[in-house]
């Protein structure tokens, strides 16, 4: 199985920001994402078991610098190049503009974007 990147369908997209993202990979959901410097998805996940994503991610950082902070305080750096596990309980801000890949468990995933994306029309109205 294999699908073009640009083959992803477009989930959400907003200035200097474009998620794609398609389920049906073994269980899985598989994303890219585009997102510019200064992203940070923090006040999208409020209302969110400790304000923070609780869906896995697998992935690689195809260009680009993220910052993720974990429930437990603890912080790392994701820069191009990293292939990365991120478990449930983070929140993320982008530091310089990132192109990422990743692999994520569907219902899990899916409870996250939707959460996302009403916070997103409650930011826009």
């Amino acid at each position: 199985m294999k699908i073009k990147k640009e083959d992803l369908p477009v989930r959400m997209q907003a200035p200097d920001t474009i998620m794609r993202n398609l389920p049906g990979y073994g269980g899985m959901t598989v994303a890219f994402n585009e997102m510019p410097a200064g992203t940070d998805v923090t006040p999208l996940l409020k209302g969110l078991k400790n304000d923070s994503c609780h869906c896995p991610h697998w992935g690689y950082i195809i260009q680009g610098t993220m910052r993720v902070i974990y429930d437990d305080g603890n912080e790392e750096v994701l820069t191009t190049g990293d292939v990365f596990y991120l478990p449930p309980g983070h929140t993320a801000m982008v530091e310089e503009d990132v192109k990422l890949i990743d692999f994520n468990p569907t219902k899990e995933f899916a409870e996250v974007m939707d959460h996302i994306a009403k916070k997103m029309a409650e930011l826009s109205v």
